[in-house]
């Protein structure tokens, strides 16, 4: 299905202000919110449309890339818009109370919530990325008090039921088309109080634990890989399941090999005369050291492609190449015999010509 254009559903334009948005969604959001349209389901898919537009328009990150990428780069970006009325009401609560004087439709209403995700951020060796390793990380997070039993009262007591709500966690008021369910002031939507609190989690339920994981870094990860533990997050509700780890992975630099990539770049050092009569030179490789075979004429900043000795791939099959760079290294210190030879090979090659020398020099006459 083609979803409209943002502007063109709330009625504004590309340069409206912000305050101009809120008052064109909240006129719309009066029009077609569902307690006044019972059973209009076309009154329904404009609430919604309405209030996704608003969603991304009143964000100036969201609005930005939507006015850059339209509806594809939100998308990418992971926006999925509302999947239904509770979802509305849950992150436009605020904005219904402004609007109508109080919540809105339970947009207050207690829910079961999914625990909070966690981000562990994690430095890894060269190597170890590129090959992989099991590892041990410590986490810190909040888990169920095992003296009240994660209940928050003394001994794992039963809390006392709310008499504000009657344990419905809610209180209910009507005003004109609407009627209104909003969150009990007196337990926070939870129907219950806690009178005798635990001393241990002071009537929190949860107390904060260190956990030590263990980790596998597949091979091949780098800088900005993200790694996913499911179900180590933070607890959720009771009955809800808890959140999720995310582990950033941090690449540190190496000493010798530089990563584009898959691909692994080293750069060796050769001297004159291995340049000019070429031969085997000994280079590294990121599984040790190794004779490699540069040929006669090999100039300064020439690279070398060695397949399958780079990085492995890490959603598949095989490895990346090993690039070996060459660069001339020229002398600082020498002896007197040596100086002389380099005088007499100057003198011996000193009629001599290279092609690109002489093209360097004609095009400069």
């Amino acid at each position: 299905m083609t979803k409209r254009d943002y502007y063109e559903v709330l009625g504004v334009g590309k340069t409206t202000t912000a305050e101009e948005i809120k008052k064109s969604y909240r006129q719309l959001a009066l029009q077609h919110h569902p307690d006044r349209n019972k059973g209009d389901k076309q009154a329904e898919e404009k609430f919604k449309e309405a209030a996704e537009a608003y969603e991304v328009l009143s964000d100036p990150e969201k609005r930005q890339l939507y006015d850059r990428f339209g509806h594809a780069g939100l998308q990418q970006s992971g926006f999925t818009g509302f999947r239904n009325f509770d979802d509305i009401f849950s992150s436009f609560g605020d904005i219904f109370e402004e609007f109508f004087g109080f919540g809105s439709r339970g947009s207050r209403r207690a829910s079961v919530r999914r625990g909070a995700d966690l981000r562990y951020d994690l430095s890894v060796e060269f190597m170890d990325a590129a090959f992989g390793k099991e590892t041990e990380v410590s986490v810190s997070r909040h888990e169920p008090c095992h003296e009240c039993s994660g209940v928050g009262t003394k001994g794992g007591a039963k809390p006392a039921v709310c008499t504000t709500c009657g344990g419905r966690g809610q209180v209910t008021r009507s005003q004109g088309f609407f009627s209104i369910s909003t969150t009990c002031p007196s337990c926070q939507g939870s129907g219950t109080v806690i009178t005798n609190p635990c001393q241990k989690c002071s009537g929190a339920g949860r107390v904060l634990v260190t956990k030590k994981l263990n980790l596998r870094i597949p091979a091949g990860v780098e800088t900005g890989s993200r790694l996913r533990l499911q179900s180590e997050g933070e607890p959720g509700d009771p009955g809800a399941p808890p959140g999720d780890l995310y582990v950033f992975i941090h690449v540190a630099d190496h000493e010798f090999f530089h990563r584009q990539g898959d691909d692994v770049v080293v750069e060796v050092p050769i001297t004159f005369s291995q340049a000019a009569l070429g031969g085997e030179i000994e280079i590294l490789t990121l599984e040790g050291p190794e004779q490699f075979e540069i040929p006669r004429g090999t100039q300064s900043g020439q690279d070398f492609r060695i397949a399958g000795k780079g990085i492995p791939h890490l959603r598949g099959r095989g490895r990346g190449n090993l690039i070996v760079l060459v660069y001339l290294e020229t002398p600082t210190r020498l002896s007197k015999q040596e100086e002389d030879l380099l005088r007499r090979l100057a003198e011996l090659g000193g009629a001599k010509v290279n092609p690109k020398k002489r093209r360097f020099f004609a095009r400069n006459k």
